[in-house]
Protein backbone atom coordinates (compact mmCIF):
# COMPACT_ATOMS: atom_id res chain seq x y z
CA UNK A 1 0.00 0.00 0.00
CA UNK A 2 0.96 3.37 -0.92
CA UNK A 3 -0.11 6.33 1.21
CA UNK A 4 0.22 10.14 1.38
CA UNK A 5 0.35 11.85 4.53
CA UNK A 6 -0.33 15.45 4.79
CA UNK A 7 0.72 17.00 8.23
CA UNK A 8 -1.21 20.24 8.51
CA UNK A 9 -1.39 21.36 12.34
CA UNK A 10 -3.18 24.25 13.02
CA UNK A 11 -1.17 27.03 15.02
CA UNK A 12 1.27 28.48 12.61
CA UNK A 13 1.98 31.84 13.60
CA UNK A 14 3.60 34.00 10.89
CA UNK A 15 0.17 33.38 8.47
CA UNK A 16 -2.68 32.55 10.56
CA UNK A 17 -4.55 29.31 9.35
CA UNK A 18 -2.02 29.52 6.66
CA UNK A 19 -2.74 25.12 5.72
CA UNK A 20 -6.65 26.86 5.14
CA UNK A 21 -6.03 30.32 4.12
CA UNK A 22 -7.40 30.95 0.48
CA UNK A 23 -5.17 30.64 -2.44
CA UNK A 24 -5.99 30.84 -6.13
CA UNK A 25 -9.76 30.45 -5.35
CA UNK A 26 -9.05 27.30 -2.91
CA UNK A 27 -7.97 26.46 0.92
CA UNK A 28 -4.24 26.10 0.63
CA UNK A 29 -4.49 22.74 2.06
CA UNK A 30 -6.52 21.92 -1.33
CA UNK A 31 -3.81 21.93 -3.90
CA UNK A 32 -1.77 19.38 -1.99
CA UNK A 33 -4.89 16.83 -1.70
CA UNK A 34 -5.99 17.58 -5.14
CA UNK A 35 -2.89 16.94 -6.61
CA UNK A 36 -2.11 13.49 -4.49
CA UNK A 37 -6.04 12.67 -5.75
CA UNK A 38 -5.17 13.14 -9.55
CA UNK A 39 -2.20 11.69 -9.66
CA UNK A 40 -3.60 7.78 -9.21
CA UNK A 41 -0.55 7.14 -6.63
CA UNK A 42 -2.19 6.14 -3.36
CA UNK A 43 -4.39 4.03 -1.94
CA UNK A 44 -4.84 6.56 0.82
CA UNK A 45 -4.62 9.79 1.30
CA UNK A 46 -4.18 11.04 5.31
CA UNK A 47 -4.09 14.32 6.76
CA UNK A 48 -2.62 14.20 10.28
CA UNK A 49 -3.82 17.28 12.55
CA UNK A 50 -4.73 18.55 15.71
CA UNK A 51 -7.28 20.64 14.14
CA UNK A 52 -11.42 20.43 13.31
CA UNK A 53 -11.18 23.12 10.54
CA UNK A 54 -8.61 21.72 8.34
CA UNK A 55 -9.74 17.84 9.23
CA UNK A 56 -13.18 19.37 7.91
CA UNK A 57 -12.02 21.02 4.80
CA UNK A 58 -9.63 18.12 3.85
CA UNK A 59 -12.63 15.90 3.90
CA UNK A 60 -14.15 18.04 1.53
CA UNK A 61 -11.03 17.76 -0.92
CA UNK A 62 -10.96 13.92 -0.73
CA UNK A 63 -8.94 13.45 2.50
CA UNK A 64 -9.05 11.38 5.33
CA UNK A 65 -8.82 11.71 9.20
CA UNK A 66 -8.72 8.81 10.69
CA UNK A 67 -7.25 10.16 13.48
CA UNK A 68 -6.23 13.44 15.67
CA UNK A 69 -2.30 14.00 15.53
CA UNK A 70 -1.71 14.43 19.44
CA UNK A 71 -0.23 18.19 20.92
CA UNK A 72 3.01 16.80 21.49
CA UNK A 73 3.37 16.16 18.02
CA UNK A 74 1.80 19.81 16.67
CA UNK A 75 3.88 22.60 17.82
CA UNK A 76 6.55 25.10 16.49
CA UNK A 77 9.63 22.70 16.83
CA UNK A 78 8.32 19.04 15.65
CA UNK A 79 10.69 17.47 13.33
CA UNK A 80 8.45 16.27 9.93
CA UNK A 81 9.70 12.53 10.74
CA UNK A 82 8.34 11.84 14.32
CA UNK A 83 4.95 13.35 12.62
CA UNK A 84 5.14 10.69 10.07
CA UNK A 85 6.17 7.62 11.70
CA UNK A 86 3.04 8.18 14.52
CA UNK A 87 0.96 8.48 11.11
CA UNK A 88 2.31 5.37 9.81
CA UNK A 89 1.95 3.82 13.55
CA UNK A 90 -1.65 4.82 13.23
CA UNK A 91 -2.56 3.52 9.81
CA UNK A 92 -0.85 0.10 10.97
CA UNK A 93 -3.44 0.37 14.16
CA UNK A 94 -6.33 -0.19 11.35
CA UNK A 95 -4.68 -3.15 9.44
CA UNK A 96 -3.52 -1.10 6.50
CA UNK A 97 0.13 -2.84 5.10
CA UNK A 98 1.79 0.51 3.95
CA UNK A 99 5.04 -0.30 2.07
CA UNK A 100 5.81 3.51 0.85
CA UNK A 101 4.59 6.73 2.00
CA UNK A 102 4.93 10.11 1.07
CA UNK A 103 4.57 12.83 3.05
CA UNK A 104 3.18 16.23 0.94
CA UNK A 105 3.54 19.39 2.82
CA UNK A 106 -0.21 21.46 2.57
CA UNK A 107 1.39 24.44 1.24
CA UNK A 108 2.57 23.71 -2.19
CA UNK A 109 -0.08 25.10 -4.65
CA UNK A 110 3.26 24.14 -7.15
CA UNK A 111 3.21 20.96 -6.63
CA UNK A 112 2.76 18.44 -10.10
CA UNK A 113 2.04 15.35 -10.20
CA UNK A 114 4.77 14.21 -12.31
CA UNK A 115 6.74 15.06 -9.83
CA UNK A 116 5.02 12.79 -7.52
CA UNK A 117 5.50 10.15 -10.12
CA UNK A 118 8.67 10.74 -10.75
CA UNK A 119 9.70 10.74 -7.27
CA UNK A 120 8.25 7.70 -6.42
CA UNK A 121 10.04 5.88 -9.37
CA UNK A 122 13.34 7.57 -8.72
CA UNK A 123 12.46 5.92 -5.09
CA UNK A 124 12.25 2.37 -6.32
CA UNK A 125 15.20 2.98 -8.78
CA UNK A 126 17.56 3.71 -6.21
CA UNK A 127 16.77 1.82 -3.28
CA UNK A 128 17.05 4.63 -1.00
CA UNK A 129 15.51 5.24 2.06
CA UNK A 130 13.83 8.48 0.68
CA UNK A 131 13.34 10.96 -2.37
CA UNK A 132 12.89 14.60 -2.39
CA UNK A 133 12.59 17.23 -4.95
CA UNK A 134 15.55 19.75 -4.94
CA UNK A 135 16.53 22.45 -7.13
CA UNK A 136 19.64 24.65 -7.63
CA UNK A 137 21.06 27.78 -6.28
CA UNK A 138 20.37 30.55 -8.73
CA UNK A 139 23.92 31.81 -7.68
CA UNK A 140 27.38 29.53 -6.78
CA UNK A 141 27.14 29.71 -2.60
CA UNK A 142 30.79 29.43 -3.26
CA UNK A 143 30.75 33.38 -3.94
CA UNK A 144 28.77 34.21 -1.34
CA UNK A 145 29.50 37.16 0.60
CA UNK A 146 28.96 38.25 4.81
CA UNK A 147 28.67 41.62 6.14
CA UNK A 148 30.07 42.26 9.40
CA UNK A 149 28.57 45.07 11.91
CA UNK A 150 30.44 47.56 10.34
CA UNK A 151 28.84 47.15 6.65
CA UNK A 152 31.70 45.45 5.24
CA UNK A 153 31.70 42.70 3.18
CA UNK A 154 34.03 39.57 2.96
CA UNK A 155 34.20 36.48 0.64
CA UNK A 156 32.54 33.59 3.23
CA UNK A 157 34.61 31.20 0.78
CA UNK A 158 38.12 33.28 0.05
CA UNK A 159 39.54 30.68 -2.33
CA UNK A 160 36.45 30.98 -5.30
CA UNK A 161 36.57 35.13 -5.15
CA UNK A 162 37.99 34.63 -8.24
CA UNK A 163 36.83 31.28 -9.62
CA UNK A 164 34.50 31.98 -12.47
CA UNK A 165 30.99 31.10 -11.46
CA UNK A 166 30.60 28.44 -14.84
CA UNK A 167 33.62 26.62 -13.01
CA UNK A 168 32.21 25.80 -9.49
CA UNK A 169 30.45 22.96 -8.25
CA UNK A 170 26.43 23.80 -8.80
CA UNK A 171 24.77 23.64 -5.27
CA UNK A 172 20.88 22.50 -4.24
CA UNK A 173 18.47 22.71 -1.76
CA UNK A 174 15.31 21.16 -0.94
CA UNK A 175 12.36 22.04 -2.16
CA UNK A 176 10.16 21.79 0.62
CA UNK A 177 7.38 20.14 -1.21
CA UNK A 178 7.07 16.28 -0.55
CA UNK A 179 9.37 13.40 1.02
CA UNK A 180 8.73 10.11 -0.52
CA UNK A 181 10.00 7.30 2.06
CA UNK A 182 9.69 3.93 2.57
CA UNK A 183 8.41 2.17 5.40
CA UNK A 184 11.33 1.12 7.21
CA UNK A 185 12.50 4.45 7.13
CA UNK A 186 9.67 6.53 8.43
CA UNK A 187 9.62 4.22 11.51
CA UNK A 188 13.47 4.17 11.68
CA UNK A 189 14.22 7.88 11.24
CA UNK A 190 16.86 8.52 9.57
CA UNK A 191 17.72 12.28 8.56
CA UNK A 192 16.24 12.68 5.03
CA UNK A 193 18.54 14.99 3.59
CA UNK A 194 21.87 12.50 4.00
CA UNK A 195 19.99 9.60 3.10
CA UNK A 196 17.80 10.44 0.03
CA UNK A 197 18.39 10.76 -3.60
CA UNK A 198 17.21 14.39 -5.39
CA UNK A 199 14.69 15.06 -7.63
CA UNK A 200 15.72 17.79 -9.38
CA UNK A 201 13.09 20.31 -10.49
CA UNK A 202 13.22 24.05 -12.02
CA UNK A 203 13.16 26.78 -9.70
CA UNK A 204 10.29 28.50 -11.36
CA UNK A 205 8.43 26.08 -9.41
CA UNK A 206 9.76 26.54 -5.71
CA UNK A 207 8.49 28.90 -3.42
CA UNK A 208 8.75 28.70 -0.04
CA UNK A 209 5.39 29.91 1.73
CA UNK A 210 6.81 31.06 5.33
CA UNK A 211 5.74 34.64 6.03
CA UNK A 212 3.51 36.96 4.52
CA UNK A 213 5.90 38.51 1.89
CA UNK A 214 6.28 34.71 0.56
CA UNK A 215 2.42 34.68 0.30
CA UNK A 216 2.34 37.72 -1.97
CA UNK A 217 5.22 36.93 -4.34
CA UNK A 218 3.53 33.28 -4.46
CA UNK A 219 -0.01 34.79 -5.74
CA UNK A 220 1.62 36.82 -7.98
CA UNK A 221 3.98 33.73 -9.96
CA UNK A 222 1.27 31.22 -9.64
CA UNK A 223 -1.32 34.15 -11.12
CA UNK A 224 1.27 34.64 -13.76
CA UNK A 225 2.10 31.05 -14.71
CA UNK A 226 -1.19 29.38 -14.43
CA UNK A 227 -3.84 31.83 -13.90
CA UNK A 228 -3.17 34.05 -16.86
CA UNK A 229 -3.17 31.51 -20.02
Amino acid sequence: MKIAIIPARGGSKRIPRKNIKPFAGFPMIAHAITAACKSDLFDRIIVTTDDQEIAEIAHQYGAETPFVRPAELADDHTPTVPVIAHAIQECDSLGWNIQQACCIYPSVPFIQIDDLKNGLALLLESAADYCFPITEYPSAIQRSLKRDEDGHMWPKYPEHQLTRTQDLEPAYYDAGQFYWGTRTAWLSKPRIHSNGVGLPIPGWRVVDIDTPDDWVRAEAIHKALFEMS
